[in-house]
């Protein structure tokens, strides 16, 4: 069956940087178009980027020119270099796949506090 597992979230200072990796399983990854989202406590799930089988990108303006997503078809895996990373980036970060349907990792908590 299809699976999502996020990583690399944990506490960060503001200023600081942390990578997220979602590890893909059980469909046919290099044809489907990697998104991550956010959602913080009380508010809605946020599209962040996505990145398409050919390698197009696209930002939320929130994390343009701060974070990078990025996808290795060989590994089957898509991560978001986040930099710069600020209090309000505290939230829960999903991974989401979309190919014939939608899918949605467990989600990996990122903390920016000092």
């Amino acid at each position: 069956q299809v699976q999502l597992v996020e990583s690399g979230g944990g506490l960060v200072q503001p200023g600081g940087s942390l990578r997220l990796s979602c590890a893909a399983s059980g469909f046919t990854f290099s044809s489907a178009v990697m998104s991550w989202y956010r959602q913080a406590p009380g508010k809605e799930r946020e599209f962040l980027s996505f990145v398409t089988p050919g390698h197009t990108t696209a930002y939320a303006d929130s994390v343009k020119g701060r974070f990078t997503i990025s996808r290795d078809n060989g590994k089957n895996t898509v991560g978001l270099q986040m930099d710069n990373l600020k209090p309000e980036d505290t939230a829960m970060y999903y991974c989401r796949a979309v190919l014939r349907g939608e899918y949605w990792g467990q989600g990996t908590q990122v903390t920016v506090s000092s």
